[in-house]
């Protein structure tokens, strides 16, 4: 999408400069991109091509559109005065609001990357998060892939209209290339909204287009296109550099691993050994090819296929670190029972600090944004409170992205 915003927006100037006074006919299955030519269609016919959905737009280009230098611009608009001068500014306004409103979406970019470029250099960080619906006009989060760019795009609530958030999109995409120094086939967008059950495991895309990055020590494989989640949590780094720092000699637990980034730095910390479970293949698949990008040994470093709530309740090893970051909320089928992080935490917490060593810690963390601790889980165990601690300079705009507890035994306290 964001060549084709490009490519609409190059057709169109093209278009107005060497043929003023001409018809423009064009027959395309992304009529949304129409506007983008900056050319008002006076004719749409709604055709197929095959299967697909297109139309053919008709569109007049004005004998006044042929392509000026901006001292020819300048001249003309000191000497006119005329009623048809004054409908065509009138015309042009909602582009020029509409590039307006792109420029500041550009510049808000670039000063986010000014605010960055210090921690970037002393962090050596590749992947972070740029921006996050600073702006209203623009609700849309941009992540930093090495050299490629994640854009996802919030659901914009029933009071917006449509139509407005699709246009603000395409101005986003067309400023993003040049901005960020990337070229447009770099950039990959998706529509965020709240995922249930194993529709966050199912695939947008089948290219296999993976690629590895770098986060401190560990070696990891992200996806930006075939998944709604590229495989790393972003907001999650310092928790994984805290758990690395945690790991030598210790035996590890990741429940809810995801492709087990965690696990890696765990290992990579020092981990005498670890265990890794979740209910996805296709995500204990990449935690395994995670572990051979960094040469881990998996006879040492295991993956489970299983609910936890069920594993918890059936195994027999203890461990000295856990982390558990289960999803908010789940109705996988392959669970016996749904999950609501608020409602089924304190049972999650106790299930795995019957399986932490007396002298362990648990890390547990979230993403429910309006999370509660239950009062009960204190009164049982040493409890800290890290949320605070836990995010890095790219994520401390929203503190309330996820929050992150350490749990310990309190005859070890």
């Amino acid at each position: 999408m964001p060549e084709l915003v490009g490519l609409y927006a190059t057709l169109g100037e093209k278009a107005k400069a060497l043929f003023p006074g001409w018809t423009l006919a064009m027959f395309t299955g992304n009529p949304d991109l129409g506007h983008r030519l900056g050319l008002r269609a006076h004719k749409q016919y709604a055709l197929k091509n095959g299967p697909l959905d297109a139309k053919l737009l008709l569109m007049e280009i004005g004998a006044d559109t042929a392509y000026k230098t901006s001292a020819q611009s300048a001249d003309n608009h000191a000497a006119s005065t005329s009623n048809d001068t004054l409908a065509q500014a009138a015309e042009d306004a909602p582009q020029q609001a509409s590039s307006d409103n792109a420029q500041m979406f550009a510049n808000r970019l670039k000063k986010n990357q000014k605010r960055l470029k210090k921690w970037l250099k002393q962090s050596g960080e590749s992947c972070y998060r740029l921006y996050d619906a600073d702006m209203p006009e623009f609700a849309l989060a941009i992540d930093i892939y090495a050299d490629r760019v994640h854009v996802q795009e919030y659901m914009p609530p029933r009071s917006v209209n449509p139509a407005q958030a699709q246009k603000r999109l395409f101005d986003a995409l067309e400023v993003l290339p040049h901005t960020l120094e990337v070229d447009a086939s770099r950039i990959y967008v998706k529509q965020r909204e709240r995922q249930a059950g194993k529709s966050q495991y199912q695939k947008r895309d089948a290219s296999g287009e993976r690629f590895e990055v770098q986060e401190g020590p560990a070696r990891l494989w992200v996806n930006l296109r075939d998944y709604l989640d590229t495989g790393l949590f972003l907001d999650h780094r310092p928790v994984r550099r805290l758990l690395g720092e945690m790991a030598q000699g210790k035996r590890f637990l990741n429940l809810f691993c995801y492709t087990a980034s965690a696990t890696v730095h765990a290992a990579l910390g020092g981990a005498s050994d670890s265990v890794s479970v979740d209910m996805s293949n296709t995500y204990l698949s990449w935690a395994q090819d995670n572990f051979a990008l960094n040469g881990l040994d998996p006879s040492r470093h295991r993956v489970i296929r299983d609910d936890c709530f069920k594993w918890l309740e059936t195994a027999s090893t203890q461990f000295d670190l856990i982390f558990m970051d289960p999803p908010t909320f789940s109705n996988s089928k392959k669970m016996r029972d749904t999950l609501d992080i608020q409602r089924d935490h304190p049972q999650l917490v106790r299930l795995a600090m019957a399986r932490l060593m007396p002298e362990g810690t648990l890390v547990f963390s979230n993403n429910q944004r309006r999370f509660e601790l239950d009062s009960t889980l204190c009164e049982e165990f040493t409890v800290e409170d890290i949320s605070a601690k836990t995010f890095d300079p790219d994520f401390q705009r929203r503190q309330n992205l996820h929050h992150v507890f350490l749990l310990r035994h309190k005859e070890a306290a």
